[in-house]
């Protein structure tokens, strides 16, 4: 049972943006998906929840997405968009509340077990004691959590986020990989976009990269982030730090190969 994406095209006009992407997101999994600005990978998490029009198939239990309707994919499927906070006076557990939708027949009024399940969500993404302060009035790791938690309400066995981390700080960066990690082996099947090398080879248990449009590779963290690829992809070098029993690749200059953008 896995999310299985073939041969995905997007087009802008005359531009291709995706140019026959094919990967496989399994339960129990956190994969991190990873590429310069401009790769596509912001729009290939949206042709995955279906909100881009693409060629190509998206299947799930061998059936195909496109023929399934809106509410139905929703509920399959929880989306974390970029950079997406709520800009209204309102609580965090309405917030959360909103991940119902595909669910409940209306906001206004939650059932008892939409209720319990928004409950359970805020728990899950230690968002809890965050529940009735306004949303607007939290910082960027509280709101990071809100809004993870308005996605894992959903109760979708799919979730896909983009760039989670980014704006955060180091604790909270940290603390939001842990968690994706957390509910991936949990049974969820966790596609994330991040910047962060360290953290993706750190968490992640595979990692896809994207470059120009393309699926470029597609593995193991360590193994797949080899000199020559962060060099092609990234124009870096980077160190592989060993702690304990945790490893990590680190950035650790541009790459002598690349060209200078910076002089």
């Amino acid at each position: 049972m896995a999310l299985v994406a073939e041969n995905i095209t997007v087009r802008a006009g005359s531009r291709l943006i995706l140019d026959g992407v094919s990967l496989k997101l399994a339960p129990g999994e956190l994969v991190f998906l990873l590429g310069p600005n401009g790769a596509g990978k912001t729009t290939l998490l949206r042709t995955l929840a279906g909100l881009i029009p693409a060629s190509g198939r998206v299947l799930w239990k061998d059936s195909d997405l496109t023929n399934m309707k809106p509410r139905e994919r929703a509920r399959l499927m929880a989306y974390i968009p970029q950079g997406h906070v709520a800009h209204w006076p309102i609580t965090a557990r309405e917030v959360v509340a909103i991940g119902r939708f595909p669910h409940a027949s209306s906001l206004s009024r939650l059932s008892p077990a939409d209720a319990d399940a928004v409950e359970r969500a805020l728990i899950a993404a230690d968002a809890q004691h965050l529940a009735d302060r306004i949303v607007t009035e939290l910082s960027g790791g509280e709101r990071a959590r809100v809004m993870l938690a308005r996605a894992l309400a959903v109760e979708a066995p799919v979730l896909l986020a983009d760039e989670p981390i980014a704006a955060l700080d180091p604790e909270h960066q940290i603390g939001m990989a842990q968690l994706m990690r957390e509910f991936a082996h949990e049974g969820r099947a966790v596609l994330a976009v991040v910047h962060d090398l360290t953290l993706a080879s750190r968490f992640g248990d595979r990692v896809v990269v994207l470059n120009g449009g393309r699926l470029l590779a597609n593995g193991e963290p360590l193994s797949t982030l080899t000199p020559d690829l962060l060099q092609q992809v990234f124009g870096i070098e980077a160190e592989v730090l060993k702690t304990g029993s945790a490893t990590a690749l680190v950035p650790w200059s541009i790459s002598s190969r690349a060209p200078n953008r910076f002089g």
